[in-house]
């Protein structure tokens, strides 16, 4: 994909993340770390974590970061693991970010991450972004065709949305959609974005 989209995501997500008021930051499946160095230069953001299950990516992460092993109480820290799993430690963060990321579940796995992001986490706030099945078409690419080998499935606009907004009810927060990226008037902006608010 275009890599002008690949930094408008970067910079949506940064902006709403600064204009939250959010000090506490969690990046799940946070890759080589682009969202993290861009977020480590936030000056609000008092503790910032990465969640990475791919150690080469992980690794990387840590290098751009000039990061060794986590150290406890580190402003930044750059966590070995997978958001499908429960992590206790990262329960109470302000907000959270899934970019480009739940694409790559197992459709029958996203309870898992439902369960351990919006039951145990709970942050504030939920930042989530996937690609808008949709737009292929305007990127050139067939029917069925997917924009990543590595992705599991590409979601219309409704089968997001009936997705979030299933999350939202069962796990007690509020859901508002929006894309990203150049908006054709017949089929949207070809990444689209929800952002989750708790209830209470």
């Amino acid at each position: 994909m275009p890599t002008d989209l690949h930094e408008e995501r970067l910079d949506t997500v940064v902006s709403e993340v600064r204009a939250s008021g959010a000090r506490t930051v969690l990046d799940l499946g946070c890759g080589t770390g682009e969202l993290l160095m861009r977020l480590a230069a936030e000056p609000q953001i008092t503790r910032l974590v990465g969640l990475e299950i791919n150690g080469a990516s992980r690794d990387e992460a840590r290098n751009a970061l000039g990061l060794g092993f986590p150290v406890p109480g580190a402003r930044v820290e750059v966590r070995s693991g997978s958001y499908e799993e429960l992590h206790p430690g990262l329960a109470g963060f302000d907000a959270a970010v899934l970019l480009e990321t739940i694409e790559h579940v197992e459709p029958d796995r996203l309870s898992r991450v439902e369960r351990a992001v919006f039951g145990q986490m709970r942050p504030r706030e939920v930042w989530v972004t996937t690609p808008n099945q949709e737009y292929n078409v305007l990127h050139g690419m067939a029917p069925g065709e997917r924009r990543h080998p590595g992705h599991r499935f590409e979601w219309t606009r409704p089968k997001f949305q009936q997705w979030a907004q299933g999350v939202a009810l069962r796990a007690g927060y509020t859901v508002t959609f929006s894309g990203i990226g150049p908006p054709d008037a017949l089929r949207g902006s070809s990444t689209q974005a929800a952002r989750f608010r708790r209830v209470g």
